[in-house]
């Protein structure tokens, strides 16, 4: 194989300017945007979109590591400047000059060297995108898909849910559920949760019963109201109630897993990192489904770590959105029946890819399934033409 006795040469990395900056940065018109229940929520000001308070603002990350061949893999994570900052100043020191498939231990030195202002969000963001850029290469230079790297193929196709605020359209474009956007939250009071179950109500009678419904509480909820919603909502059939709290609020997941019924699940993660987190969330919480998004979780070998110590505990992972990046993981694995598609499209009505204009050939599901590439490393090209700024070591940003 051509990988073996390789070095990496370079790493570059990218904040990515303009339109596709970030996938929260869709215009004022998009669902994504829109109101939706945020933490941010009790400040009137910063209720009726995220983006006044700034969810499109760190932008995207490209990190691309090159081989002594000149062979290159590509990730992508947000974090913007700040990371790609981070990136060139600090964490390429531990990649350039390592063998290509010496992996594990690049990971275990950016993570120890950074733990004294690191340990979750953007350092994060930029391992994951590093973590993701390696296996990419490995994975060209070996001509593998990473799948096949990371244990083969356990299912021929995935299964899809899908994220977004018209679970009645995904349902006519053959996914097994939707996730809705919660949009009223405790600063709403009794006629905010009273609008979100008759929002819940119309819903469940347009899809009909046997439809999976789920809804995505993004951080905003207190203990008591999160009990409410899910005490009703457990009555019109959801499935689950997705990530209530302060990711930090272990406490109130334990507790709201301990109130659930039994037709209810307790999921969260998205916004967790590593297996030291993920342990708090399954030891500690007794969360049914953790959901890592493997660009910020701490990329593709901390979540295979994450996974393994959910099978231990019985437990699912469904990871967050991420595109290819999750598909070669859910495919490889027993405990992700299925997995998440973010409805891109601004009104939820078509398939649209994620990642749009970063990647030239990005898979979408077709009538809620899809079949993982073959190609080499995760199977996409990245799009040079969408706004790439290169950030150099030792700039003042």
């Amino acid at each position: 194989m051509r990988g073996l006795g390789q070095k990496i040469k370079s790493l570059r990395c990218y904040v990515v300017e303009g339109g596709g900056a970030d996938y929260h940065d869709q215009g004022q018109e998009h669902w994504i945007v829109g109101q939706i229940s945020t933490p941010m929520s009790i400040y009137p000001e910063y209720k009726a979109s995220r983006t006044s308070f700034g969810i499109n603002a760190l932008k995207t990350i490209v990190v691309e590591v090159e081989a002594d061949n000149g062979t290159v893999g590509f990730g992508i994570s947000t974090g913007g400047y700040p990371a790609a900052w981070l990136i060139k100043n600090h964490l390429e020191r531990f990649v350039v000059g390592q063998q290509v498939e010496n992996i594990e231990i690049m990971w275990d030195q950016m993570y120890r060297a950074s733990l004294y202002y690191g340990r979750k969000g953007i350092v994060l963001n930029a391992i994951s995108a590093i973590d993701l850029a390696l296996w990419d290469l490995l994975g060209h230079l070996r001509e593998e898909p990473v799948y096949s790297m990371i244990g083969g193929k356990v299912r021929e196709e995935l299964v899809f849910y899908a994220t977004g605020p018209r679970p009645d359209l995904a349902k006519e474009l053959g996914f097994i559920g939707g996730k809705m956007p919660l949009v009223y939250g405790p600063a709403d009071g009794e006629e905010g949760l009273r609008k979100n179950i008759e929002a819940a109500a119309e819903m469940r009678s347009r899809v009909g019963e046997d439809f999976w419904l789920m809804w995505d509480c993004w951080m905003s909820l207190d203990l008591p109201y999160a009990q409410k919603l899910m005490a009703k909502s457990e009555e019109l059939g959801f499935k689950w109630i997705e990530e209530c709290f302060n990711p930090d609020e272990y406490w109130n997941y334990r507790d709201l897993k301990k109130r659930a019924g039994n037709n209810i699940l307790v999921t969260g993660g998205e916004h967790e990192a590593t297996r030291y987190g993920f342990r708090m969330l399954l030891e500690y919480c007794d969360l049914d489904i953790i959901q890592p998004d493997v660009g910020w979780c701490g990329g593709l070998t901390e979540l295979i770590k994450i996974g393994n110590l959910a099978d231990s505990f019985g437990k699912m992972v469904v990871p967050h959105g991420s595109g290819v990046y999750s598909h070669h993981y859910v495919v490889t694995k027993p405990n992700s029946p299925f997995t998440e598609y973010l409805v891109m499209s601004p009104d939820a009505s078509e398939i649209v890819p994620q990642f749009y204009p970063l990647l030239k050939d990005e898979p979408i599901p077709v009538n809620g399934k899809l079949k993982v590439s073959d190609k080499p490393g995760f199977g996409v090209e990245l799009n040079r033409e969408a706004g790439l700024v290169e950030v150099k070591s030792g700039q003042i940003l």
